[in-house]
């Protein structure tokens, strides 16, 4: 069964002057402000699209490393994953770092680095990136 998430961006002015809210619509968490300033520069206590990627990014390959390692018969007891997308004014995204760290029992090294490997190349949002370079750092805890 497919789904449809939902998300809606209020903007109010120019891009260097102007800002704006997102909002998520389908899961109701929040608001949350978002400006040219906090995407090119410091954040400032605001979002930016850079940042909301990396946080789809990161829980989507998390997702898609447990279900892998628990498919293999190693399932995760923890993986801590964090997604750093870089953004180069003029440029555009220019890339995407996965670093993960997990508790596996049972599983060595080599296997892990597999397993992310994998899930870096399978996670439906890495699938959606494809046109962005994507490097992977996986250790195990």
């Amino acid at each position: 069964m497919a789904t449809t998430r939902t998300a809606r961006t209020a903007w109010k002015g120019n891009l260097v002057a102007g800002q704006g809210q997102v909002t998520f619509e389908t899961s109701g968490i929040g608001t949350f402000p978002v400006s040219w300033p906090s995407r090119a520069e410091q954040a400032n206590g605001k979002t930016s699209p850079e940042e909301l990627i990396a946080g789809a990014h990161s829980a989507c390959f998390s997702m898609a490393l447990s279900h892998g390692l628990t498919g293999a018969g190693t399932p995760p007891a923890t993986l801590e994953t964090q997604a750093d997308v870089t953004f180069q004014p003029g440029e555009g995204i220019t890339g995407i770092h996965l670093t993960v760290t997990g508790d596996v029992p049972g599983l060595d090294e080599a296997g892990f680095v597999k397993a992310a490997e994998e899930a870096k190349a399978n996670c439906p949002v890495s699938k959606a990136l494809a046109g962005t370079t994507i490097t992977l750092t996986a250790k195990l805890a």
